[in-house]
């Protein structure tokens, strides 16, 4: 099972703001996240998709990888925070407030799933005999209604 992860760093938003659009691809395969990433109206998506991309295109380098982009899944993504540029801005009377332009970095994990094997039944014991609920005789209380019997007038 190959797994690759992509990392961008200082990305100019708030990790919360980050983590809501974080939220709604977590766990869905990658095509399906990204396609929840086009239509999603946040401005932090597009860095999310492009990091999505660059763990896609790190997971397809691995030694092992299947080849079949469609068995990838997003196995876990975050955001944490990063350092703040402190900028300030006049206030009334002389004073200063100080703003906090936040930044983020935003790593994206992607994993292949297992392929599901499915064991086939052999043909001989398949073809000679039919299904147990196919077999059996209905009884009679199953084929008579549990209603009870209409009034007659």
């Amino acid at each position: 099972m190959i797994q690759a992860q992509a990392t961008a760093r200082y990305v100019r938003t708030s990790a919360q703001k980050a983590g809501l659009v974080l939220d709604l691809i977590r766990g869905k395969d990658v095509n399906r996240a990204l396609a929840t990433l086009r239509f999603a109206r946040k401005s932090v998506a597009g860095d999310i998709a492009k990091v999505l991309n660059s763990a896609i295109a790190n997971a397809q380098q691995k030694e092992g990888f299947s080849g079949d982009v469609d068995r990838l899944y997003i196995s876990g993504c975050f955001a944490n925070q990063g350092p703040y540029a402190k900028r300030v801005r006049p206030a009334p009377m002389g004073r200063a407030f100080r703003t906090l332009k936040r930044t983020a970095h935003l790593t994206v994990r992607v994993s292949e799933r297992a392929e599901v094997v499915v064991p086939v039944a052999p043909a001989t014991a398949a073809a000679g005999k039919a299904p147990k609920a196919a077999r059996r005789p209905r009884s009679r209380a199953s084929a008579v209604s549990s209603r009870p019997p209409k009034k007659k007038k």
